[in-house]
């Protein structure tokens, strides 16, 4: 009688047990093993039986892979809506005692800040303080308000938008080289008259995400009269918006109502951005809009009064 091998089997034990349900990512990796198992039962060595469960496993293994992983976090942008910026507007309330809605463009800016600076590289800051424009235009939603005190002769004019964020990092960057690059330079006006610009930083420690502050001083005797004008300008960034304004006057200008604006103006932008609604202010801004054919027009580069700057400024219209 032939001596025949023993044939190997897969004896499974009869009793019972409960099986907890199967999460739908523990599938493919089942179905692996089960296949090994079943190539493991089916005899020894190699052969056609186990290239078959090499294909299965790998087959298996294939569809392991397409098994969907779990979605990474999404971090969504904030992005500043319309309504967004006409609410993060400050208000005369924010800025104390003695400040209304403007009544206009102070006539000092035709007659201090339009000139050629003798320095290329500051011939940016000029215009930008003229055009009140110096971390460029936005790039979505905006709003601008402007104020007066009258009793100290003073003019703000507050902005915020969302912009490029490339492009707002750059200027931001660019703003904290002016007084390194532009601490003092000339500028001539059209009638030939010649300032000297001095810009210092002005630091503005805790606001927003990045900040930038300058106070720039214009002095000179144009027009045969002399005039000294300080301008103190702000720009805070949050996220992809930012504020800006800029307060100034030809008598002194107190520091304080710059800090004080860009304090107000940040908790605001802060707030409207995290689907917040600010604090109602005791006033509303006289001249505020939220869109870019609606907003308080900054000075343009040539205007009407350009014909009448070849005439000597009467002083008394420049306070």
């Amino acid at each position: 009688m032939l001596n025949r091998p023993p044939r190997r089997q897969c004896r499974q034990r009869r009793h019972r047990r409960t099986v907890p349900a199967l999460g739908p990512a523990l599938v493919p990796v089942l179905a692996v093993a089960a296949l090994l198992t079943t190539a493991g039962c089916s005899g020894g060595g190699g052969g056609a039986g186990a290239g078959a469960a090499d294909d299965a496993a790998a087959s298996a293994s294939a569809v392991a892979a397409r098994a969907p992983s779990p979605s990474p976090s999404v971090t969504v942008a904030r992005t500043l809506t319309e309504a967004q910026a006409k609410s993060a507007l400050i208000t005369p309330a924010d800025l104390g005692d003695g400040w209304t809605g403007t009544q206009g463009a102070a006539t000092w800016r035709d007659a201090l800040l339009k000139g050629k600076a003798d320095v290329t590289d500051c011939q940016r800051l000029l215009d930008g303080l003229y055009a009140e424009n110096l971390l460029g235009d936005p790039a979505g939603s905006r709003a601008a308000a402007g104020f007066d005190d009258t009793g100290a002769g003073a003019q703000l004019r507050y902005q915020v938008g969302a912009y490029d964020r490339a492009a707002l990092d750059s200027s931001l960057a660019w703003l904290k080289t002016v007084p390194e690059r532009c601490g003092q330079f000339t500028a001539t006006d059209v009638r030939g008259g010649q300032f000297t610009v001095r810009a210092v930083a002005a630091p503005l420690p805790g606001l927003g995400e990045a900040a930038e502050g300058l106070r720039v001083t214009v002095s000179g005797d144009g027009g045969g009269w002399p005039a000294v004008l300080t301008l103190d300008h702000a720009a805070v960034r949050v996220g992809d918006s930012a504020l800006s304004l800029t307060d100034g006057g030809l008598d002194e200008v107190d520091a304080e109502d710059i800090r004080r604006a860009a304090e107000a103006g940040t908790r605001r932008l802060e707030e409207v951005l995290a689907g917040r609604t600010p604090a109602a202010a005791l006033s509303a801004p006289a001249s505020a809009s939220a869109s870019d054919s609606a907003s308080v027009p900054a000075p343009e580069a040539e205007s009407e009064s350009e014909a009448e700057s070849e005439a000597e400024p009467d002083p008394d219209e420049l306070s």
